[in-house]
């Protein structure tokens, strides 16, 4: 396979191109290294992929990387991820993942790529629903900005399928955690939870902690990119990527803390107030997914926290 990850320097698309490498692919990465980094693709780039920085507001660029790249699938991960940003924000959250995707969606067709594989949000898309888990038949009607230009994504997504013919499929990820994401970051509050117990510190939970999440570990979400590349032929052009259980910020911060021994554990965290366009409940339904791809058993949260709280403290 020949591929390119657009945002493949960040901690999920550095997992996928890892993925890619290691069953034998050619890749090509795309990234503007805002919020990813060079030294996550270290082992990547030893067995051959190759790291061209751009921005994908650059649509003219994208096409020549694309063009001279002639890849068989594009998977497309670079974009805004940061809720609270987007708040703030809309106008540039807009630009980086409406505009951008396009860009991305117009040189994939151009270079003639056989699919691109869409990365999309489950814990945002939905909005306030009953229905929990959700499945991919609920409508979208996301609470905040990010959601709301995810969204566009998905319907630019299906236009390139009607109007170019492009085969384009969505993952809507749950709450991706894991090794390489950034524990100093706003985003990725196991990370942070990891980091903040190690340090000895009490972590902030916005909210009063009953909020729930559905946590989805790295390696399965690269996984299931594979996956849906390789499929011979897909039933839906959107798939929920996740675990389907529900677990709360207060839960989670239990279980992480269990594992330090010494310093905060045991302790309380802090509260803060809830942030603007936060969901209460977030947790997806995953039979679609687990029904029509081929994928490996989901790693279990007690798990991918071990693995995560490891990394964490191997970069302290």
């Amino acid at each position: 396979m020949r591929a390119v990850v657009t945002g493949g320097a960040g901690f999920i698309g550095s997992t996928v191109v890892d993925r890619l490498v290691g069953g034998g692919a050619e890749v090509l990465v795309l990234d503007d290294l805002s919020r990813g980094s060079r030294s996550n693709l270290t082992a990547a780039m030893s067995a051959g992929a190759t790291l061209v920085e751009l921005d994908i507001r650059d649509g003219s660029a994208v096409e020549k990387e694309m063009r001279d790249f002639r890849p068989e699938v594009v998977f497309h991960l670079a974009a805004q991820i940061d809720v609270r940003a987007s708040m703030v924000d809309p106008a540039r959250d807009a630009d980086i993942n409406v505009t951008g995707s396009v860009n991305v969606f117009a040189a994939a067709h151009t270079a003639g790529a056989r699919r691109v594989v869409n990365t999309s949000t489950g814990g945002a898309i939905y909005g306030v629903t009953d229905v929990v888990p959700t499945p991919e038949t609920v409508p979208a009607d996301p609470e905040s900005a990010y959601g709301v230009s995810k969204l566009t994504v998905e319907r630019y997504a299906r236009w390139f399928r009607r109007a170019r013919g492009l085969d384009v499929v969505t993952l809507r990820y749950g709450n991706v955690y894991g090794p390489r994401q950034d524990p100093r970051g706003d985003a990725g509050v196991i990370a942070i939870f990891c980091d903040e117990l190690l340090a000895g510190r009490r972590p902030m939970i916005f909210g009063d902690g009953t909020q729930t999440r559905d946590y989805v570990y790295v390696d399965d979400v690269a996984a299931a990119n594979v996956a849906a590349a390789t499929a011979e032929h897909l039933q839906h052009d959107t798939y929920n990527v996740g675990t389907g259980t529900e677990v709360s910020v207060i839960e989670l911060f239990r279980a992480l803390s269990a594992q330090v021994s010494g310093g905060a554990a045991g302790q309380d965290p802090e509260f803060a107030p809830a942030r603007p366009g936060e969901l209460q409940r977030s947790c997806l339904d995953v039979s679609r997914v687990r029904s029509e791809l081929d994928l490996p058993p989901a790693t279990d949260l007690a798990t991918g926290t071990a693995r995560t709280m490891e990394w964490v403290r191997s970069i302290r």
